[in-house]
């Protein structure tokens, strides 16, 4: 393969067809393919005046797949926001944290969660539910609320 500004955007475009990149993501991949740092800066700024490279909507995208596909809580949505490259500055701007949309989706978690449960005993249950949230990146506090809701319910429930 020449290294050209132009073979460096047919490469970016064969990238982009798979799927949407982050600035830094298309850097590192062009970069391992080989292309000059000069290369791919032209390519870069083509591909980011012709709308084709937009971190802030890429945030944007990610944001949406975070939280409603996935129900991410804010901390692992930031992850996986900065695992796709997005720079922290846009990740910030993108992501506010709202914690009655926390609960929103904690709760869904829990109910679908608690389909796939077997018979285990409520303790069990309840650390099952707290290390899956917890690794889902809720914060303590949410869960906690969260679940102690659920054994309030269940117990009105019971009487």
């Amino acid at each position: 393969m020449t290294d050209s500004e132009a073979d460096a955007k047919r490469y970016a475009f064969v990238l982009l067809n798979y799927r949407s990149r982050s600035e830094k993501e298309l850097r590192d991949r062009l970069k391992k393919k080989g292309f000059s740092e000069i290369h791919i800066s032209g390519a870069l700024k083509h591909l980011k005046q012709a709308g084709y490279l937009d971190d802030s909507a890429l945030a944007l995208h990610l944001k949406h797949q975070a939280f409603n596909n996935k129900l991410l809580g804010h901390v692992m949505a930031k992850r996986f926001l900065h695992s796709r490259g997005v720079p922290d500055d846009i990740i910030n701007e993108t992501l506010k944290y709202d914690e009655e949309a926390e609960a929103d989706k904690i709760q869904k978690l829990i109910h679908k969660k608690l389909k796939t449960m077997g018979s285990y005993s409520e303790k069990a249950k309840e650390k099952k539910l707290w290390d899956f949230l917890v690794r889902k990146g809720y914060n303590f506090a949410t869960i906690k609320n969260a679940l102690s809701d659920l054994i309030q319910i269940e117990e009105e429930e019971e009487v």
